[in-house]
């Protein structure tokens, strides 16, 4: 697999049907130009079908822009409040490689904006995974910060970085890698005060 379509579908094929629970463009629309930054179609793809959702009890993807109760703008913007607190000089002492300002191409980091890393999904061991504006060159890379405090650019789309978390790839941070074997649970998370967590799985896999 190599085109973002492939993992796309591919992502699909794993997860199972999709949901729908929302699917509004113009909210999708509202949010972008909100943070003056186009999303990637394949995470907008991904969100429709099955946000708000956790994934094998382990990633989130717990908002979406039509959601009153789990708005995915309000998310970002909550977000991005707390990670700009975080200032480069906290950082003076990573290696290059490490470095999300050497990862990203830019002299510092800025969060929530059109020209910074944009909240996309966390983890339950604490790894947050980001739209960067470029991760090594690579236009609209994914940047995850682990639970140890590192950070790690990915040079691929959402869908391909997705895929390969739920194949078991060490894909958010140091020794993240976790397979849990078997269909992905999906843990479709409530959208209202009268609504509960409800779970279903996707398709058989061969991993």
């Amino acid at each position: 697999m190599t085109a973002m379509t492939d993992y796309l579908q591919a992502v699909f094929a794993m997860l199972g049907p999709a949901e729908n629970r929302y699917n509004d463009p113009a909210a999708w629309l509202h949010l972008e130009q909100e943070i003056d930054r186009r999303l990637p179609a394949d995470y907008k793809a991904i969100v429709d079908a099955y946000a708000p959702v956790q994934l094998n009890g382990s990633l989130y993807l717990s908002s979406h822009p039509a959601c009153a109760w789990r708005n995915l703008g309000e998310e970002i913007r909550s977000d991005a409040e707390v990670w700009s607190e975080w200032r480069a000089w906290e950082s003076d002492d990573l290696e290059p490689d490490a470095d999300p300002r050497v990862i990203c191409n830019r002299p510092q980091i800025t969060f929530g904006s059109s020209d910074g890393l944009i909240p996309l999904a966390s983890t339950d061991q604490g790894a947050a995974i980001f739209l960067a504006p470029e991760v090594h060159g690579y236009p609209d890379g994914i940047v995850v910060q682990g639970s140890e405090g590192d950070w790690v650019g990915h040079t691929m789309d959402f869908a391909e970085w997705l895929y390969r978390y739920l194949t078991g790839e060490e894909m958010a941070g140091w020794d993240s890698a976790v397979l849990y074997p078997g269909p992905v649970l999906l843990a479709y998370l409530p959208t209202g005060p009268d609504e509960r967590t409800r779970e279903a799985y996707g398709p058989a896999r061969d991993v």
